[in-house]
């Protein structure tokens, strides 16, 4: 079932880099006829978006393939450093949006409102279709995440793009268009930042956010009467959705079983936790690490 979803997710990201990679070249041409810089930048934001999103299909294909001696856990994490390179070329764009629009109000620049306007309209369509494609895949696999909201940042540009070809077309006035790219890039911060942020953690072999090791002990202690206590917890996960443990458990002495206590510690922790790879060291006495 895993597999069918992850062949889903990387179709979706096929679909949404080759309509985001086309469009991407119909910008560019829109913004040289019209002399539109806005335009060109947008095509700029979307070029990272293709490249993005290049990287998020690449990061689906490298991480099926399956592990070996150098590579024990796989490649499953590939996906995670995809989405953290996503969030910081995410970060670039926001610095460079900012700089762009500083720019611009200090010399605002002539645009042909009536061109930007239809372009901006087409990609506005383009982004919504891409957006809805990605959006119907995995909400909790931080690649998919990442790509979406590269194309979520690019379906606000649109609207403020066609927002300030209306204010252009009758009113003339300029500043509009720094204005409201600033507020795009605002939003674009928000996500980026989340997206940097969690990417970040699993990367840094964090445990999840709602793991806590203490009930989690209080729980073993009270259902199995063998677990004594446990200590030496470490949970982390190679993906969001792909937990690993280890742990030390100090049993009864009077335990018989110790085999069949540790399957029991393994079934609660993958019933209760969905942890479905744990390493367990059994101790009787004194901690051979302490």
């Amino acid at each position: 079932m895993g597999h069918v979803h992850g062949n889903s997710n990387q179709a979706r990201v096929l679909v949404a880099l080759v309509l985001t990679g086309l469009f991407m070249i119909v910008e560019v041409i829109g913004g040289l006829l019209s002399g539109s810089l806005a335009l060109l930048a947008d095509a700029g934001h979307m070029f990272t978006d293709t490249m993005a999103l290049g990287l998020a299909a690449l990061a689906f294909q490298v991480s099926k393939r399956p592990a070996g001696s150098r590579m024990s856990y796989g490649y499953q994490r590939f996906q995670i450093l995809a989405a953290f390179v996503n969030g910081l070329s995410l970060l670039v764009i926001v610095g460079w949006i900012a700089f762009e629009a500083i720019q611009r109000l200090l010399a605002p620049q002539p645009v042909m409102g009536a061109t930007m306007l239809l372009v901006a309209s087409a990609g506005l369509v383009v982004n919504v279709v891409a957006f809805a494609v990605l959006h119907g895949g995995d909400r909790e696999n931080l690649n998919i995440r990442g790509a979406a909201l590269h194309v979520a940042g690019d379906l606000l540009g649109s609207v403020a793009a066609i927002a300030a070809a209306i204010i252009i077309i009758y009113t003339g006035w300029m500043p509009i268009d720094p204005i409201l790219s600033v507020a795009v890039a605002g939003l674009i911060l928000k996500s980026a930042w989340v997206l940097v942020k969690r990417s970040a953690h699993i990367l840094l072999e964090g445990a999840p956010e709602w793991f806590d090791h203490h009930e989690m002990q209080d729980k073993l202690v009270a259902q199995l009467p063998a677990v004594k206590e446990i200590h030496h917890v470490h949970v982390w996960g190679l993906t969001q959705q792909s937990l690993m443990l280890t742990m030390h458990v100090t049993l009864d002495e009077a335990d018989t079983d110790p085999s069949r206590t540790i399957r029991e510690v393994k079934q609660v922790l993958k019933s209760e936790y969905g942890i479905g790879h744990s390493t367990i060291e059994i101790e009787y006495a004194h901690c051979a690490d302490s």
